[in-house]
């Protein structure tokens, strides 16, 4: 992308325009208010897939608990993962305490754009941002705000999910960037795209300091941008949840496999497919030979990227609790304060009270 492109010819003028805007009209922030490296890098995984109001609790509790990053790389996971409850794709959180053991190990932080992209849980994007706005040098930092963004002032016709694009339109903000502060730059372009070049047909043209300069508004049609292919349908899997209390009102919980979906994580047990009262009575003496159902959960579903779950649920108790039963048995008040479990499973979490149960039978 040279400076003598069409593209960086029709997109130049916004520059300064953008960061005047910026620097008069963004939203305060805490880790725009000291953007130190720890904190540039903690927001931003954080942000990832993630509103910045949903952010904003989860950031300062967890600067409270790992102030640094020494703390984060000695912190217990258990611990971690709690902290993380809420915010969803876990493997962040894992990711961010491998790297912080990294950065711990080797001294430091890295001050270069390589350093950081040599850490887990780091890619072009992450990088870009922590190194402009924490280092002020001149990498661009491209998420779905800036796509959107770039794609509406183009009238792109082109699909910006696509590995070429993204590459093209990276290498136009990189050309974009000003000498000073490249990391207001990066900063105004992601803010533009969350609080006025919205998704889904809700673009407020009429507040953008660069309307003058996109194709799309003077064509008419903003809300036509970005191009993607259409969606594939996610797979449904059904799936059986059990509230399992024993004779001292514990709850049943299990740990997930180390590797795969919400790896690692403490979760209801639960069996693939939507059992019958027999079959659901069945499958929980295999392990609980007393076991009995004491009545049907509401349904619920949870979708991920990739997946929905379709869930059914069932209020069971059991007096006898052997030795060797894959759960564990924890007291409703201890679950809430240290065992992380998956939003996917928030909505059987009230049957764990013995007054809701109540309420259900």
């Amino acid at each position: 992308m040279t400076s003598f492109s069409p593209e960086y010819t029709a997109l130049s003028p916004t520059v300064r325009p953008l960061l005047d805007w910026y620097r008069a009209s963004h939203r305060a922030l805490p880790w725009r208010d000291d953007p130190t490296p720890y904190h540039v890098w903690i927001s931003e995984i954080m942000l990832q897939q993630t509103r910045v109001a949903a952010v904003l609790p989860y950031y300062a509790r967890f600067l409270k608990l790992f102030p640094d990053v020494r703390a984060l790389a000695n912190a217990d996971e258990e611990v971690l993962l709690k902290a993380w409850e809420g915010l969803g794709y876990y493997s962040r959180a894992r990711n961010l305490q491998k790297a912080a053991k990294q950065i711990a190990a080797e001294g430091g932080f890295p001050v270069t754009y390589e350093g950081w992209l040599s850490l887990p849980g780091i890619g072009p994007y992450t990088a870009g941002a922590i190194c402009s706005i924490a280092y002020s040098l001149p990498y661009p930092a491209v998420d779905g705000n800036v796509l959107r963004v770039y794609s509406r002032l183009l009238a792109l016709d082109a699909d910006v999910s696509s590995p070429p694009v993204k590459k093209r339109l990276a290498a136009l903000a990189a050309s974009l960037l000003p000498d000073e502060n490249p990391g207001d730059y990066n900063q105004a372009l992601m803010e533009l795209g969350a609080t006025v070049c919205l998704p889904n047909g809700k673009p407020l043209c009429e507040s953008c300091p660069i309307a003058a300069h996109c194709k799309a508004y003077a064509d008419g049609d903003p809300p036509a941008f970005p191009l993607r292919p259409a969606k594939k349908p996610r797979p449904v899997l059904p799936l059986t949840v059990f509230v399992i209390r024993d004779g001292q009102g514990r709850i049943a919980l299990q740990k997930r496999p180390d590797s795969g979906l919400l790896a690692g994580l403490w979760q209801f047990p639960n069996s693939e497919g939507q059992l019958s009262e027999k079959e659901a009575l069945s499958f929980l003496r295999k392990s609980l030979p007393d076991a009995v159902l004491l009545g049907p959960l509401p349904a619920a579903k949870h979708i991920f990227t990739h997946l929905q779950w379709q869930m059914t649920g069932w209020l069971a108790q059991t007096e006898l609790v052997l030795s060797d039963t894959p759960f564990v048995w924890v007291d409703p008040e201890e679950m809430e304060q240290n065992y992380s479990l998956p939003s996917a499973f928030s909505s059987f979490l009230p049957f764990c009270d013995v007054q809701n149960q109540q309420n259900l039978l």
